[in-house]
């Protein structure tokens, strides 16, 4: 189970780094947002330190999966707030990217609350 916790983590992780990549006109151009940027770089450096922790303390990697991915979906739950509000980005891959990675994140969070479940 931590493993699956663990490649979670990193996917998600990845996943944000590609994001803020974009944002920043790195990766793609024409979606550029500075603030969107800022804010994935952020998320995705939690999780990928998140990752990095489970490998040092695997005895934590429960506890570790749940803070990261707790924080991150915060966080993605603040971008979706934004788009609503028309602060942040609204183009289709930001919404799309949203979706998609708040689906991953509670399959996440549920899975890493589950292996609690299974330890009792």
């Amino acid at each position: 189970m931590k493993q699956v916790i663990r490649l979670f983590v990193l996917l998600e992780g990845i996943a944000f780094i590609a994001a803020s990549l974009t944002h920043f006109g790195i990766w793609v151009d024409g979606y550029r947002h500075r603030k969107a940027g800022i804010a994935e770089s952020v998320i995705g450096i939690v999780l990928l330190a998140g990752w990095a922790s489970t490998l040092i303390r695997p005895s934590l990697t429960r506890r570790i999966g749940l803070g990261v991915q707790a924080f991150a979906l915060l966080g993605t739950l603040v971008g979706i707030f934004t788009i609503a509000i028309g602060v942040g980005p609204r183009t289709l891959p930001d919404l799309v990217f949203h979706a998609c990675i708040v689906i991953v994140l509670l399959s996440g969070l549920s899975l890493a609350v589950r292996a609690q479940a299974n330890r009792d």
